[in-house]
């Protein structure tokens, strides 16, 4: 059966208009109210029973399958960011400073459309369970379903992402690592603050942070294998009142991010060494507080396979790749995988002329054909991975 004839033009239609309409209202993590609105009537109008209200705002399903003890998890995540659109789009979002910049209501559209394909179905091998997450861009959504029991009685999970890196209709399906860990650290820099006519009387902390950011961009290029990728990233640098008055205080944010356990942990140490021999160095105290966030996202090997092989059947062999460079960026499905086997993979979403516009940027979108592509390779997937878990 063709993709066409899986999706028809009546699901796709559907598909399409819930993406419009979640775009045109998104909203913020913790938030996504309205959002779960929208999945509970479509799961009621496709008779899929269903559970509101988990963990927040999240939504799970249950498709009943041959069999009932053994199930596959498929999930979305569902929410926006605090970004200004300016995509000019027609159904462009209607909350000033609010946007779906990531692809969530492409993610959440696409499920749903998995859904309908999966509800028509008689012969389901196993129950295939829909989870529909808040929170994602806070790096916790993930954890606060698994402890709503949203993974009971899984055998195995499996997501996805919109990629403008890939042309509609690819899905880049990659064994091992797909995502890096994501961690936060703050810098706290007390000196004393003074006079600006008078600099040898103060510790100025606006030099002791200026040397500790560029000190610490030498930790990945000089203390890292380079076949490991990892960035360290000061974002946010916030110090003085006044031009004629040496700061006292100084506070510095960033990212760490490593696709290695144990570079992850190196690059903590050395953020906390750095920091430290720094502020030693001209006087000045320090505290550093490392925020631990998403693990690295590791995709099962033999999980991946399967994947890879329902990938085929949805688009064909010509339109199944893998990734070819590191993602540096987290996901909160990590979480998943460190409970249960499973595979995180790519849906293309290219738009020509657009290839710049990044996730998470103001003018971000996606060719909305991904759509048909990510229901399809669901479909297949649940189904393959339900005649697998049968088969152990």
């Amino acid at each position: 059966m063709s993709i066409a004839e899986l999706v028809n033009a009546d699901v796709f239609a559907d598909m399409v208009a819930m993406r419009r309409d979640l775009h045109r209202h998104p909203e913020l993590s913790w938030q996504e109210e309205r959002t779960a609105g929208k999945i509970c009537a479509r799961l009621e109008a496709l008779g899929i029973p269903f559970r509101c209200g988990v963990a927040g705002f999240g939504v799970v399903a249950d498709i009943p399958g041959r069999n009932r003890g053994r199930v596959i998890a498929l999930r979305a995540d569902m929410d926006a960011l605090p970004v200004k659109e300016e995509t000019e789009l027609p159904f462009s979002s209607s909350v000033d400073g609010v946007m779906h910049a990531c692809g969530h209501d492409g993610h959440t559209s696409m499920l749903l459309g998995a859904a309908a394909l999966l509800a028509q179905d008689d012969d389901l091998p196993a129950t295939v369970r829909l989870i529909f997450q808040p929170a994602e861009e806070t790096g916790r959504g993930a954890r606060a379903m698994i402890e709503a029991h949203a993974l009971d009685d899984v055998a195995m999970i499996f997501g996805g992402h919109l990629d403008r890196h890939y042309a509609p209709g690819m899905i880049a399906v990659t064994d091992g690592v797909v995502n890096a860990s994501s961690d936060k650290f703050s810098i706290e820099i007390t000196g004393q603050g003074g006079h600006a006519a008078r600099p040898h009387e103060s510790v100025d902390a606006v030099v002791v942070g200026s040397l500790m950011v560029m000190a610490i961009q030498t930790i990945v290029s000089r203390e890292v294998n380079p076949s490991h990728p990892s960035v360290i990233s000061v974002g946010r640098f916030d110090a003085g009142t006044a031009s004629n008055v040496i700061a006292g205080g100084a506070r510095l944010e960033g990212s760490i991010r490593a696709q290695d356990a144990r570079v992850r942990e190196h690059l903590h140490t050395a953020v906390r060494r750095v920091a430290e021999s720094v502020a030693k160095l001209h006087g000045a105290a320090v505290h550093v507080d490392i925020d631990f966030g998403t693990p690295v996202l590791t995709n099962h090997p033999e999980v991946t396979e399967l994947a890879r092989r329902a990938a085929r059947q949805a688009v064909g062999d010509e339109h199944v790749c893998a990734m070819t460079t590191a993602n540096m960026g987290g996901e909160d499905f990590s979480y998943y995988l460190e409970e249960v086997p499973g595979c995180y993979v790519r849906f293309g979403g290219q738009i020509p002329g657009k290839e710049n516009f990044p996730a998470h940027s103001s003018k971000f979108d996606f060719d909305e054909a991904a759509l048909r592509a990510g229901a399809a390779y669901y479909y297949h997937i649940a189904k393959a991975a339900g005649e697998e878990a049968n088969a152990k």
